[in-house]
């Protein structure tokens, strides 16, 4: 059965506070999660000063700031990404953080984070992307905004820097996401097309697409994480509170179960019960050894004897080799 790898994305909802960084770990935690994911950024080395707010942000912020401002109040400190990563040890779950800028992005490894995540926002940064592939760590990409071509580009430049292990994870940066906008069928294209494993990391409201995709085949699942939706901050209206984010986690680990290994082949249960419901030969009159089996003194009903009916083209025409009465299980 395949462990479907289940990140609950903290992101910056712990709204630059490392109570609530701690609070999300350890919700995390008790919600199934595999990892928890934040992060890691120096503000004045990712964004201009004057670069306006998405939508979404002012809509979910209900603030009409810079995204400089904004961000500036969600940075935490690599002190306070130490102390949470020392948490996560302690609890027994995955600490890891994308890094949006180099400096970070060497803070983190130093740190020892599993795998390099890289965020939508980055597929198109070639410098940043040859800086990612020379740390040789298994690397998950987020392809929101991007164009097939712009994917193989951001593969192609990874390898060349050194990286081999890549998942690939379908995404749609809009937060949240309306279901027209979703496409979960772009996430099988990235693995025809690039022959690597893919995920999905998601932005719905609900938790029946994250469900979906691993019934299609997603290895990764990435689910923005809070501790409350009615939060202020620009994603919390986009993630799922614990008992949400818990119960699907629940639910993909029965799909996982459910998915088996693909073999078609009666299950145990299935066997004992085809032994009292599938049909068999029945004498539907009395029969005389040596008397020709025909559609006449034979029929098919449920029995727990006798010749499957799967066998029939092989007992019509035969002879009987003893006497039967009505309604008695037939056999060669």
């Amino acid at each position: 059965m395949k462990h479907t790898l289940i990140i609950a994305e903290a992101g910056v909802n712990h709204n630059g506070r490392l109570d609530l960084a701690l609070e999300l770990c350890k919700a995390a935690k008790e919600a199934g999660a595999d990892v928890v994911k934040f992060q890691t950024w120096i503000t004045e080395k990712i964004i201009t000063h004057n670069v306006a707010q998405a939508d979404y942000q002012t809509v979910n912020t209900g603030k009409q700031e810079s995204q400089f401002d904004m961000l500036k109040k969600l940075e935490l400190s690599y002190d306070d990404f130490i102390k949470i990563k020392k948490y996560c040890d302690e609890i027994g779950i995955q600490f890891a953080s994308t890094a949006d800028e180099k400096w970070s992005l060497d803070f983190l490894v130093e740190l020892g984070i599993p795998f390099i995540k890289i965020g939508s926002g980055e597929v198109t940064n070639i410098p940043f992307l040859r800086t990612m592939g020379n740390k040789k760590l298994p690397v998950i990409i987020s392809s929101g905004m991007s164009s097939l071509a712009d994917v193989d580009v951001a593969l192609r430049t990874l390898r060349e820097a050194g990286t081999k292990n890549i998942t690939l994870l379908h995404c749609t940066t809009n937060y949240p996401c309306p279901m027209q906008e979703v496409n979960l069928n772009a996430m099988l294209t990235l693995r025809d097309a690039f022959k690597v494993p893919v995920g999905y990391s998601d932005h719905t409201k609900g938790i029946e697409v994250p469900i979906a995709a691993v019934a299609l085949g997603a290895t990764i699942i990435e689910k923005h994480f809070t501790l409350d939706k009615n939060m202020e901050g620009p994603d919390h209206l986009a993630s799922t509170e614990p008992a949400e984010f818990k119960k699907m986690v629940d639910s993909i680990r029965n799909i996982e179960i459910a998915l088996g290994n693909g073999e078609k082949v009666p299950t145990k249960s299935e066997s004992d019960i085809s032994k009292v419901v599938l049909k068999r030969c029945v004498a539907t009159q009395e029969i005389k050894a040596g008397e020709i089996f025909t559609d006449k003194n034979l029929c098919v009903k449920r029995n727990d004897k006798g010749l499957p009916a799967k066998y029939w083209d092989l007992i019509e025409g035969k002879k009987s080799t003893r006497d039967y009465v009505a309604d008695e299980a037939v056999e060669l």
